[in-house]
């Protein structure tokens, strides 16, 4: 009986060592097509507010974007924007953007699509409102170089409705201009 379990206990491990050698044998190729890895950007954003009483937006952000393949890639985005009033209107609302989205190149490798969602964090004016925020944009890039068009929606904060009314949700359509490169 003990000569049968040595048997069968150098079987398993026989047959145990060809699995680790041809997992430990097979080659990985490097993708040759794109540079996988980490980017970042660094860019300024300027627009125009869709709803009263705000006007006009700036801000700056830094965005690190992973490419998950040649054509797409997941981004993390944060920094801070400004949405301004005319001083008749009110007080100035600054709030931090925390945003997860993905990114898809539709053509040439350089026009792409992207989505995002996050928060927006204000921290200004004694305005202390956590927002829902969704941006969708269209964007070219290079090497070097990300311009962007896009649209923001933060749908907790205040605006007026034509009535005079107090409502909610404020959307913004503004441009992203960017440097960045390869970390």
């Amino acid at each position: 009986m003990k000569t049968t379990k040595k048997i069968t206990l150098v079987l398993v491990l026989a047959i145990s060592m060809l699995f680790v050698t041809n997992s430990n044998a097979q080659d990985t190729k490097a993708a040759t097509n794109y540079d996988q890895g980490f980017r970042l950007g660094v860019g300024v954003n300027a627009g125009y507010a869709a709803h009263d009483p705000y006007k006009l937006t700036l801000g700056a952000d830094a965005r690190v974007q992973y490419d998950l393949s040649k054509r797409y890639s997941a981004t993390l985005t944060t920094g801070f924007t400004n949405l301004f009033v005319s001083k008749v209107d009110g007080s100035d609302v600054g709030f931090i953007p925390a945003k997860l989205g993905f990114k898809a190149f539709i053509w040439n490798d350089e026009f792409y699509v992207m989505g995002e969602a996050g928060a927006a964090f204000a921290v200004t004016n004694g305005y202390h409102k956590t927002s829902l925020l969704l941006a969708p944009s269209i964007g070219y890039a290079t090497k070097y170089v990300d311009i962007s068009l896009h649209y923001e929606f933060y749908n907790d904060f205040a605006r007026l409705n034509n009535n005079g009314s107090l409502g909610k949700g404020v959307g913004q359509v503004g441009v992203r201009l960017a440097y960045g490169f390869q970390l």
